[in-house]
């Protein structure tokens, strides 16, 4: 990214948004700040902008070619990625192979337990609102998305669910859950955002160790290590 780079149309909690070269196209940044419990724990984590922007560019890359369309265009450098500047869709998607996290917080589930069957949950994406969990009805009550978006959204989740998975399992990793978000480009539907240690939850398949965010978010310590030993997995 240009240094001489001054507009902003979005900055996040671990991305900036800039202007790309037509009005079909944006320039994301990712920054190496990390937050969690709704920003109320801050901090950063050395080089995780590099590796988010690395991991994703490759997942894109991947999942594009069993025909998931994504926003991805083309990795610039080590931080910074162009993508098609989609409308986001404020349904966040949620996919979840074992237990953790607030599902383990809202039913009494023992962490880690794999369930018999992927979970598929929906979030709404604001976060004045600490992005409170909605069913398919608020979707289209409050006309986030229309029955037939969701309906394709969710036939996308569970088929990259199986890709990321098979993907993962390969390299001895256990793919506990993770977000995704979709945009609207055109007439199309996309998967946008990011795929990384950021928005998903890796464990080790044997140890179980922890190589995600969770490091971060449950002072385990080892996060840089843990963030590298993942793109270094995935990138072999």
């Amino acid at each position: 990214m240009s240094k001489k780079t001054v507009i902003i149309l979005y900055e996040g909690k671990a991305k900036i948004v800039y202007p790309g070269e037509n009005d079909s196209e944006v320039i994301i940044h990712f920054k190496d700040d990390a937050t969690a419990f709704d920003g109320v724990k801050k901090g950063k984590i050395k080089g995780k902008g590099a590796i988010n922007n690395a991991m994703s560019t490759y997942m894109f890359q991947y999942l594009e070619g069993y025909n998931v369309p994504t926003h991805f265009i083309e990795k610039i450098n080590n931080t910074d990625m162009k993508v098609k500047k989609v409308t986001i869709i404020k349904v966040e998607v949620v996919m979840r192979n074992c237990a953790a996290g607030s599902l383990c917080n809202r039913y009494g589930i023992e962490e880690g337990l794999e369930l018999q069957s992927p979970v598929l949950e929906y979030y709404l994406k604001d976060d004045s609102l600490h992005d409170p969990m909605i069913n398919e009805y608020h979707a289209y009550a409050m006309n986030l998305a229309t029955k037939d978006e969701i309906q394709y959204i969710n036939k996308q989740a569970f088929k990259i669910n199986a890709v990321l998975r098979s993907f993962f399992q390969r390299r001895d990793i256990l793919l506990v859950d993770f977000k995704l978000e979709f945009g609207r480009f055109g007439d199309k539907i996309l998967l946008a955002d990011e795929i990384s240690p950021d928005t998903c939850r890796f464990w080790d398949s044997q140890t179980k160790k922890k190589l995600d965010k969770d490091r971060f978010r449950q002072d385990l310590g080892g996060i840089e290590d843990a963030y590298k030993e993942i793109l270094e997995r995935v990138i072999k």
